[in-house]
């Protein structure tokens, strides 16, 4: 008796999976739905006839030559992303003292010279650079150097920003558990 609603089982599901394949094999089979007609190559409607609806699937081919006239505004339609002329984006920055910005250095000593002080910087790489008053970073100059703080003029790349310039004083550091 089990034997025979097995069989039963197996034969129903057989005939399901055929009734599916071939739902699926006739569906791919079937002509494809006609392409709408531009509005110059449609018939007129008949009398009588609704108007005809527009498929919501179905988008307005993009126009050749696209533009787009800003007046002032940015196309919304262009990415955010990796556009601007900010320095820390560049992929190329040159080497040495150059190539570093104001941000990434940290104040390691100041010394007095003949000339006025300079001091000791190190970049993010470890590699200590020797700054006088004049010099240019990647994203400002070095404004002045006192006996303890390094004063920077930072450029300001905010376009709406009335500021273009601004100032950055960096100290030695005070509080290093290596000094006596």
């Amino acid at each position: 008796m089990r034997t025979s609603n097995m069989a039963q089982t197996r034969t129903l599901v057989a005939a399901a999976l055929l009734v599916g394949l071939t739902g699926v094999a006739s569906y791919a089979q079937a002509p494809a739905s006609p392409q709408p007609q531009s509005p110059a190559q449609a018939p007129p409607p008949a009398q009588g006839a609704p108007p005809p609806v527009e498929q919501p699937g179905a988008a307005a081919p993009p126009a050749a030559g696209y533009t787009y006239d800003p007046s002032g505004r940015r196309d919304p339609f262009l990415s955010l992303m990796g556009r601007g002329s900010d320095p820390a984006s560049m992929a190329v920055r040159p080497a040495g003292l150059p190539g570093l910005l104001i941000g990434e250095i940290t104040v390691k000593g100041i010394l007095r010279d003949r000339a006025g002080f300079i001091a000791m910087v190190q970049g993010p790489d470890s590699k200590t650079f020797i700054v006088r008053a004049g010099e240019r970073l990647m994203d400002g100059t070095v404004k002045s150097i006192t006996q303890d703080t390094i004063v920077f003029s930072q450029d300001v790349n905010d376009p709406l920003s009335l500021v273009k310039q601004r100032e950055i004083r960096k100290t030695v550091r005070s509080g290093d558990p290596n000094r006596g």
